[in-house]
């Protein structure tokens, strides 16, 4: 009784579609089996074909709003049940365009139909040159740089995963992450150089489908001038207007959902990873500086007043840009006014003291105490979870596991007599160690076998004394390759602060942590 309730359980879970998608894989590829064997009614064939068209568009939009090329990972897999789609597409309607079509251009369907006849206006030699330049762009332009940028893609993954290996290591060894991050972030790394390297090999797939459909278009034209003519008895002329026109819309209606996949492929290998979408990206830096909107709308206004242009677009767009321009230039200045007056408001406000000073007003001595420039304060702001808040506890959690007991709460503070980028790290009052962190900027540090110099802000690693360089995110992959070790500000900071802790852990130990480990000790004997 137990053994058949749970086996109508699992039925029901079945049908429920818990388990439905472990069967998608095995769906599909039944699927494509059975176009490519069974022959198929003009209607199902209609529905297939759309079905390809919108997979191709939510491909790309699924691409286009993805934050890494990670987060679709399962890309290179889509792109070859893709292709296998459209060449099963192309059999099936190539057989019932070659048994049907001697009835009339609506055999194959009302999709082929249409391709072949609207956007074409039933012009076959318009449709041959518009199929042609279409696999043009498709193979020559897109497919070929996503594949060249995959390529190159997967050869710097692979060329900077040493690099990566020992930065996980460094902060591992560090007490800035825990053994299941640093698992996580090797497991990234591995995942990322294989993506690339299978959407080297999955280029391949688009490359072959456009040929392959340039030749499925002549086999079929002369196809169907032989089986219209000799089986059929048409004129040649017919059969001509007939199967070529068939022909083209069938290429047609496969050829543009390859365009849309090979293009959702060049945006997923040759974005960046940030934790923006690529709409969001293009908006906010191509809409961000006014003065080139102005400038750009200048420039076509000014073309526009060429004798023998059109004057009323290249005008309108030109007016528009520089509008737009003064608009982003408006909100920006009332912006940075804001924030000024802001700024100003609570000093302004501030109540003037006439109480006597007190013993409340002397300030006392951190044991352990960091000073921050202010633009450090958001790596320790907590209102927005700064990133060097969390490192600092982990460093407190290993010192008490490695060394035997709980260091001092590190009193942290903003310093305006210190540089905008410098921290000052004090013991009992006195300082011990000072450097300069860059926020938004990595370390890359030199542990003695780069192959190259990196261009950015020279500078000395606080921690240990090694030659460092301060660069932007986006020479950070390149640092990598050519052998530094790179860092986040946060990570310098820490690591300063981690190595100072643990070699004044003797002035540390004071007689309040003594007392704390004997009461320790007591409660557990």
């Amino acid at each position: 009784m137990n053994a058949s309730t749970g086996l109508l359980a699992r039925r029901l879970d079945v049908l429920q579609g818990k388990n439905l998608r472990k069967l998608a894989g095995p769906i599909l590829v039944c699927m494509i089996l059975g176009m490519m064997i069974l022959p198929l009614p003009p209607f199902v064939l209609d529905l297939l074909f759309t079905f390809n068209i919108a997979l191709s568009v939510m491909v790309l939009l699924v691409s286009m709003y993805t934050m890494k090329p990670l987060d679709f990972a399962a890309f290179p897999s889509v792109l070859l049940f893709s292709t296998l789609l459209r060449l099963s597409l192309n059999v099936a309607s190539t057989r019932i365009v070659l048994l049907e079509g001697h009835t009339g251009p609506g055999a194959a369907g009302q999709v082929i139909e249409s391709f072949g006849h609207f956007l074409v206006g039933g012009n076959f030699a318009v449709g041959i040159v518009l199929f042609v330049i279409l696999m043009v762009i498709n193979f020559m332009v897109i497919t070929k740089g996503a594949g060249r940028i995959a390529e190159v893609g997967a050869r710097f993954t692979l060329d900077a995963m040493p690099g990566k290996q020992m930065a996980i290591d460094a902060d591992l060894n560090a007490g800035l992450i825990n053994e299941e991050a640093a698992r996580k972030r090797r497991s990234e790394i591995a995942q990322e150089a294989e993506f690339y390297g299978s959407m080297d090999g999955a280029s391949k797939f688009v490359r072959g489908d456009a040929i392959a459909g340039m030749l499925i278009m002549v086999i079929n034209i002369v196809g169907g001038l032989i089986v219209g003519v000799v089986q059929h008895g048409m004129p040649l002329a017919a059969a001509a207007e007939t199967y070529t026109l068939l022909t083209i819309g069938d290429g047609l209606v496969a050829q543009i959902p390859s365009l849309v996949i090979s293009t959702a492929a060049g945006v997923i290998v040759s974005r960046v990873a940030t934790n923006e979408d690529i709409g969001t990206q293009l908006t906010g830096q191509l809409f961000t500086n006014p003065r080139v909107l102005m400038i750009t709308g200048s420039i076509i206004g000014m073309m526009g007043l060429i004798p023998g242009m059109p004057h009323f677009a290249f005008l309108l767009l030109g007016a528009g840009g520089i509008q737009l321009g003064r608009v982003m230039k408006k909100n920006a200045e009332a912006k940075n006014a804001s924030a000024v007056i802001a700024d100003a408001v609570p000093a302004a406000l501030a109540p003037v003291e006439n109480a006597e000073a007190t013993w409340d007003d002397v300030a006392l001595i951190d044991t352990l105490g960091l000073e921050v420039g202010y633009r450090i304060i958001p790596l320790v702001d907590k209102n927005t979870d700064g990133e060097l808040l969390k490192r600092i506890k982990s460093i407190r959690k290993k010192f008490a596991q490695e060394i035997g007991f709980l260091p001092p709460v590190i009193h942290i503070r903003d310093n305006l007599e210190l540089r905008p980028n410098a921290y000052r790290i004090a013991l009992k009052g006195v300082e011990v160690g000072t450097g300069e962190a860059y926020p938004g900027q990595w370390l890359a540090i030199n542990a003695g076998q780069v192959s190259a110099v990196l261009p950015g802000t020279p500078t000395t690693d606080p921690a240990f004394g090694l030659p460092a360089v301060w660069i932007d995110s986006n020479v950070r992959e390149q640092a990598q390759v050519f052998g530094y070790t790179v860092v986040d500000s946060s990570t310098v900071v820490a690591t300063h602060l981690n190595h100072l802790v643990v070699t004044h852990a003797s002035e540390l130990l004071g007689r309040r942590e003594v007392q704390a480990l004997l009461e320790r000790v007591q409660k557990d004997t």
